[in-house]
C-alpha cells in the first residue's frame, strides 16, 4: 500500500502523516472523504441481515425517552417514519463484498488491528446516546445526515437506569453535521453522540481491535500450553517437611508453576505462533462454505471472511499457523498483503505450497481469481 501520497480520504493527508499526527492522538473531520459515496447496503439488505441468526445485530429505541436495546435476530423493524430508532449490523464486511471493499480502504492500519465494518441505519432522532469507545473509529456518513457532538471527556459517569453505556454527564466541546461522504475519525476514549437528522440516516463505523493485557494473556496462554509436547519435568518435593499448616500453598510448588509458565512463553517462536493464531481466529459466528480446488491457470483471492497475517517465519490464516520460507514465503506474504495472487504467481508456488493453497480453497478460505 502506498502510504506517502496525499488522499481525500484523510483530508489531503497521506496515510503516513495521518498516523503520525492523528492516530490515537486527536480527531479529524474530513469533508467529502468519499465523493461520491456508495452505501455498501440498502435498508432492505440490512433488515434481511438483521433477521439472520448468524449476523450480529442490535435495535436501539428511545421512544418517548425510554431507552431499549434488543439483540438480533430482529424479524421486523419499526417504520422509518417513526422517530427515535437505530438498527446496528456488525461485521457487514463478512457478508457483503462492497462492505469488505470499503473496509480495505483503511488497511494503512495493520490488519492485526483492523476489526470490522458496522453499519447503522436510523430514523429521525435515532442514535445510541452519548458514549465512548475503547478503540479508534472512523465514522463514515453513507446516506442522510447525522449531527455529532464530541468531547475529550475524562470524567464520564455512566447512567445506571438504561440498558446501554450512556454517559450521564456528557460535556461536548465540538459539534458538526455530517453529510453523505463526510467522515469523522475519533481516537479511543473520545466521548461522542450522533443523532440522525431526518429519516434514512446511514453511518458506517470502521472499528479496530484493542485487546487488554489480561484479555490477550487469556487468549495466548491456552495456545502456548497446547504446544507442550508432554516431555516437561514433573513436580517433585523430596525435601518437603511434615506440614503443620496443611492448607498453606507450598512455596516450592509456586516456584515450579512460575517456571513452567515462563518456559512455555520462552519456547522458540511459541509466542509468535500463539499471537498470530489468536489474531486470525475467525469470530464465533463466521463459517466458510466448502469449495473445490483451484482450477489450473487460476489465480487466488482470500475469501472476504479470511484473516491472514505473517511474521518472519510463519504464515497465519484463520487461526492456524504454517512455516514458510524462500519464494513460497514471498508469495504467501503477497497473498496476505494484497489479498490475492495472480495466476502467474500461483504457478510459481512449490508443489507443497500449491497443495496447501488447494486445501485452503477446499475449506472455503481462498476463492478462485479469474485473470
Amino acid at each position: 500500500m502506498q502510504t506517502a501520497l496525499p488522499t481525500p480520504l484523510l483530508a489531503g493527508l497521506s496515510p503516513a502523516q495521518f498516523m503520525r499526527k492523528h492516530w490515537q492522538k486527536k480527531p479529524l473531520l474530513v469533508r467529502q472523504a468519499f465523493d461520491p459515496v456508495a452505501p455498501p447496503a440498502s435498508l432492505k439488505d440490512l433488515a434481511a441481515l438483521a433477521a439472520r441468526d448468524d449476523v450480529e445485530s442490535r435495535l436501539v429505541t428511545a421512544f418517548d425517552g425510554d431507552w431499549q436495546l434488543r439483540q438480533g435476530p430482529i424479524a421486523r423493524l419499526p417504520a422509518m417514519s417513526k422517530p427515535g430508532w437505530t438498527l446496528l449490523v456488525q461485521g457487514l464486511d463478512q457478508h457483503l463484498a462492497a462492505a469488505r471493499e470499503l473496509l480495505d480502504l483503511f488497511r494503512f492500519v495493520p490488519d492485526a488491528r483492523l476489526d470490522d465494518l458496522m453499519v447503522s441505519v436510523a430514523s429521525d432522532g435515532g442514535g445510541v446516546g452519548p458514549h465512548f469507545d475503547s478503540y479508534d473509529v472512523f465514522l463514515i456518513q453513507l446516506a442522510g445526515r447525522r449531527h455529532w457532538r464530541i468531547g475529550a471527556q475524562r470524567d464520564a459517569v455512566l447512567r445506571d437506569d438504561v440498558p446501554l453505556k450512556i454517559i450521564a454527564n456528557f460535556k461536548p466541546e465540538q459539534e458538526f453535521v455530517l453529510e453523505p461522504g463526510d467522515m469523522l475519525y475519533l481516537p479511543p476514549g473520545w466521548a461522542h453522540d450522533g443523532v440522525a437528522v431526518g429519516p434514512g440516516c446511514m453511518t458506517g463505523s470502521v472499528g479496530f481491535r484493542a485487546s487488554t493485557a489480561d484479555g490477550l494473556a487469556a487468549e495466548l496462554l491456552p495456545r502456548l500450553l497446547d504446544e507442550a509436547d508432554g516431555s516437561g519435568k514433573r513436580y517433585g518435593d523430596p525435601r518437603q517437611e511434615a506440614a503443620t499448616e496443611p492448607a498453606r500453598m507450598p512455596a516450592a510448588l509456586l516456584d515450579f508453576a512460575r517456571r513452567a509458565v515462563e518456559a512455555a512463553v520462552q519456547r522458540p517462536r511459541a509466542l509468535e505462533r500463539a499471537l498470530g493464531e489468536a489474531l486470525t481466529e475467525p469470530k464465533a459466528n463466521v463459517w466458510f462454505d466448502a469449495a473445490d480446488v483451484l482450477a489450473p491457470g487460476s489465480g487466488a483471492r482470500l475469501d472476504r471472511r479470511s484473516r491472514m497475517l505473517y511474521d518472519e517465519v510463519h504464515i497465519f490464516l484463520n487461526g492456524e499457523s504454517f512455516r514458510a520460507g524462500g519464494r513460497d514465503a514471498v508469495l504467501m506474504r503477497r497473498l496476505a498483503d494484497d489479498r490475492e495472487l495472480g495466476a502467474a504467481e500461483v504457478g510459481r508456488l512449490s508443489a507443497e505450497a500449491r497443495e496447501l493453497l488447494d486445501q485452503w480453497a477446499e475449506d472455503g478460505w481462498v476463492q478462485p481469481l479469474a485473470r
